[in-house]
Formats: C-alpha cells, sequence, structure tokens
C-alpha cells in the first residue's frame, strides 16, 4: 500500500494557558516531502517541566524511529521506542531533579505499506474522517473515560466532569513504565482526513463539530484555519493538533503477484 498525503497542517498554541506545554513533530515549518511520521504530545506537570516531557518524548520517538526502524513499526518496535524515551526521561530527571514528575501523552501515526500505524497514550486522541463521517477514534487512558466504558457516568457528564484531566497512562520514566495501545487502519481512501490533537482541542470543539468541520471544509488549510479560530479565547488549555489529508492510496503487489501479472500479459 502507497499512502499519499497532502500538504499536512499543523498547529500548537498556548491557549488559556501563560506557557505552552504541547509539543508535535515535526514542526510545521520542517515538515519534509514524503514525511511519514507524526507526533502530538501533552506535557504535564506544570511547575515540574511538562514543556520538556512533550518535547523530549517528540525528539526522542523520532530519534529512535529514524535509527532503528525497517518496515512498518509493530506494537514490539513502538514499545521498545517507549522504553528509550523512559531512559531519556531518567536521564534527565537526574540532571534536573525539580523536574521530578514531569509527564507526557502519545499520539502517534506511522504511515506505512501496511496502512497508519496508529498509537496513544493517555487522553490525546487520533481521528479518522471520510466525508464527515466519523470511522475511528481512540479512546482516552483517562479516569472519566474508564467510568463510562462501566457505565458509571455518561460522556455528556464526562465532557464536564471535575476530574475530566485525570489520566491513566502517561510517560513519565522507567520506574513507572507504560504501554501504548497500537492499532493498524488498512480501509483508507482518496479524500480521507486523519487528525491527531490534544484534549485542549476537545474544550472547545467536540466530535460532532469536528466531523461536520471535516465535511464542509474546503481544503486542509480552511479546517486548520477554522479550527484554530474556534479553540481561540474557547480553551482554558494548551491546544495542538495534526491534519493530515488523504490524497491516494494505491494497492502494492508482491513479488509472486507482479510476477504472475507479468506472465499473464505475455499469455
Amino acid at each position: 500500500m502507497i499512502i499519499t498525503i497532502g500538504k499536512p497542517f499543523a498547529v500548537t498554541d498556548k491557549g488559556g494557558r501563560t506557557h505552552n506545554e504541547d509539543a508535535v513533530f515535526p514542526l510545521p515549518e520542517r515538515i519534509e516531502p514524503g514525511q511519514r511520521l507524526f507526533i502530538v504530545c501533552d506535557g504535564v506537570g506544570g511547575a515540574e517541566k511538562g514543556e520538556v516531557a512533550s518535547a523530549l518524548a517528540c525528539e526522542s520517538l523520532s530519534v529512535y524511529f529514524d535509527t532503528f526502524l525497517k518496515g512498518d513499526p509493530t506494537p514490539d518496535f513502538i514499545q521498545k521506542a517507549l522504553l528509550y524515551t523512559e531512559a531519556r526521561f531518567d536521564d534527565y530527571v537526574n540532571a534536573h531533579p525539580e523536574a521530578i514528575g514531569m509527564a507526557t501523552t502519545l499520539t502517534l501515526l506511522y504511515l506505512g505499506a501496511n496502512g497508519a500505524t496508529l498509537a496513544h497514550i493517555g487522553d490525546s486522541r487520533i481521528y479518522h474522517f471520510r466525508k464527515g463521517e466519523l470511522l475511528h477514534q481512540t479512546e482516552d487512558h483517562s479516569l472519566v473515560n474508564s467510568w463510562i466504558q462501566l457505565g458509571k457516568i455518561t460522556r455528556e457528564e464526562a465532557a464536564v466532569h471535575p476530574q475530566r484531566n485525570v489520566i491513566l497512562r502517561a510517560i513519565q520514566g522507567s520506574s513507572r513504565p507504560t504501554e501504548a495501545e497500537v492499532c493498524l487502519l488498512k480501509d483508507l481512501q482518496a479524500g480521507d482526513y486523519l487528525f491527531m490533537c490534544t484534549d485542549g482541542v476537545m474544550e472547545a470543539v467536540d466530535n460532532a463539530a469536528l466531523a461536520s468541520l471535516f465535511e464542509s471544509a474546503p481544503s486542509a488549510e480552511s479546517v486548520k484555519d477554522t479550527l484554530t479560530t474556534a479553540c481561540m479565547g474557547n480553551t482554558r488549555d494548551n491546544f495542538s493538533f495534526y491534519i493530515l489529508p488523504v490524497q491516494s492510496v494505491k494497492e502494492t503487489m508482491g513479488f509472486k503477484q507482479n510476477i504472475l501479472s507479468f506472465l499473464y500479459s505475455l499469455a
């Protein structure tokens, strides 16, 4: 499978906070042609260096992928990348004891030969939209979402619950190891959108508003502009997102299939 995307658009902003603890990879101005790996992180910690945690996670994971990835990332590969990242956190905290307690959420997306590999930790999200229809959404690793799954509260109650920002998984360091939830999206078509965001975006827009936006917007850039306007002044948190428009998807044949097709063409 060859997945080609149009120009990606990203925003990371301090929103209603005094400083920005979110981070994205690559930075919008550093997107290279053929970019395959995208990351969005929401740092936790405030005085404990949440902004360092998110940036360090982006850097560590991207370095590990660039150095060791052969083919598409498997769940085992992603877990090893997390172990490397947790070791980097350990090194930073050992050198900067004031950073004890720093942590970050993670959304990671890799466009490979088998489809789009998604990995997430915490309450930052990855979505897949097609003509305004929500086909896939990651499940938050949060306290309120666990209560939703148990039937204790509704999604409407969770949206305004005082503990809605309590997360159950985060990248912190080897003393508190975590595991990413990984899935592979194979059903991709031209015109689809892949969307990654921190929870600050969800304070300003809900799933229905997102779906409507991706259905009616004429371009990925217009989605970016409209969403940025919607978040400005309407979220108390930082907000960050990546918009990845799927331009084309071509199925590739294996070696044997190529040989058979060649022989049939000669018959």
